[in-house]
């Protein structure tokens, strides 16, 4: 019998296990730290995005299948050591994400209300690690730095009224203070123009059918129409969404400002965020965008950093700071010791873009350990962790914690999620 432990069950995980359990004579565990399943499906799409988040539903087939099990509340580097884990498996690989935030690094990134994504989309989420966040949002002013589709989730969250949240799964902690929010003014910054942003058609358009909120482009920004032509489909798209919102502004109560061109350079305040000084870009011939030495104040008391994420280091594994990933040879770290998704790319594709780095990955690791067999595997992670007083839970537990969500839920939505780690293994009946 060959052993595979994954580490992390969203999507890098569960499309590695998929490929993983059609072979023969396997057996897969999937250790998370949280007790509960699907990484960034539960916790990083926007909660009012429930047709993404429906995608956990292929891997409860996955995880449900005979030679799949999963092993939550177990942490990787704390509870067992990944050395202990490669005695234990034919093949470990790492699927931990990158749920990290990238360092804003500019002076006043330190000040309290400067917010990375991570843990802004992980508060509205209801991520225990961040579910003590308590955002200010009594304010009028925003900032949101960067020019990808969190971004724009960050945005119109901030932008939607509580009649809005209906269908959604955002956690009552964060829909209590959102209805209370004071903020009348967003600022999505970009040091480049329309023709570079990261965001995709379908998160563009929704801001422009918003109850109380007006996207607003300034028309200068937008480079000679002619010049559309030359993007790719979906971009093209993408841009015409801001053509519109510029050549048709709507007064609403909540302004949803794009500003184009603009580098934060500081954020200025009295023991918090007040305002973010912005300097003016241009591009040079190669689309990077340089300082002009133009700069102009926003005032805002919060400011979320929306410019990327890193994987978090893991005692005894090779690591990329500068790439904030695992240092690794297309997949493999060392021999036994692989990674897949954005611990093995940076944070880089879509959900989807998982499925064949998975399939691929699972691939790899199948030529690798040939026949295998020989290692303790699974009966040897439950003996390490009864030793230590570990108790793992399952998917069947998970399935109790779903089931208690479900039915806590508010009319029309699909669950409350519990925020607290105590309170999920409280519903298991433990």
């Amino acid at each position: 019998m060959r052993h595979v432990a994954i580490v992390g069950s969203g999507p890098a995980g569960y499309y590695t296990a998929e490929t993983l359990q059609k072979a023969e004579d396997i057996t897969i565990d999937v250790i998370d730290r949280l007790p509960v399943p699907y990484g960034l499906i539960r916790t990083g799409v926007a909660p009012d995005h429930q047709s993404i988040k429906a995608v956990s539903r292929r891997y409860e087939g996955v995880a449900l299948a005979d030679n799949v099990r999963f092993v939550g509340h177990v942490s990787v580097g704390t509870d067992v050591g990944i050395d202990e884990l490669t005695q234990l498996y034919d093949a470990v690989v790492l699927a931990t994400g990158a749920p990290n935030d990238r360092p804003l690094g500019i002076p006043g990134a330190d000040l309290s209300g400067v917010i990375g994504s991570a843990a802004f989309v992980g508060w509205y989420n209801g991520h225990p690690d961040f579910a003590d966040l308590d955002p200010p949002l009594d304010s009028p002013g925003v900032a949101v730095i960067g020019n990808g589709n969190v971004a724009l989730d960050v945005a119109r969250i901030l932008a939607k009224t509580p009649a809005e949240f209906a269908g959604s799964d955002i956690v009552a902690h964060a829909r209590d203070l959102l209805a209370t929010s004071n903020i009348r003014h967003i600022h999505i910054l970009g040091r480049r123009g329309p023709h570079q942003i990261a965001m995709t058609p379908k998160e563009l358009g929704e801001l422009g059918h918003l109850e109380r909120a007006s996207p607003r482009v300034d028309p200068a920004d937008l480079p000679d129409e002619g010049d559309d032509a030359l993007l790719e489909p979906g971009m093209r798209k993408s841009v015409t969404h801001l053509r519109q919102f510029a050549a048709n502004p709507v007064a609403k109560p909540v302004t949803i400002d794009f500003d184009f061109f603009a580098m934060p350079i500081a954020i200025e305040g009295d023991g918090r965020a007040q305002r973010v000084i912005v300097e003016r870009t241009r591009l040079d011939a190669d689309l990077r965008s340089h300082g002009t030495g133009e700069t102009y104040a926003i005032e805002a008391g919060l400011v979320v950093s929306c410019i990327g994420y890193q994987t978090p280091p893991i005692p005894g594994v090779p690591y990329e700071h500068g790439r904030g990933r695992f240092a690794n040879d297309e997949g493999r770290i060392l021999p036994g010791l692989y990674c897949v998704g954005w611990a093995r790319r940076g944070p880089s594709g879509t959900i989807g873009t998982n499925k064949p780095d998975g399939a691929r990955i699972a691939d790899m690791v199948l030529e690798d350990i040939g026949r295998g067999g020989g290692k303790a595997g699974r009966p040897g992670l439950d003996a390490l962790l009864a030793g230590r007083g570990i108790a793992p839970v399952t998917f069947r537990d998970w399935r109790k914690i779903e089931a208690a969500e479900v039915a806590a839920a508010l009319e029309g939505n699909p669950r409350e999620k519990f925020v607290r780690v105590e309170a999920m293994i409280e519903a298991i009946g433990r």
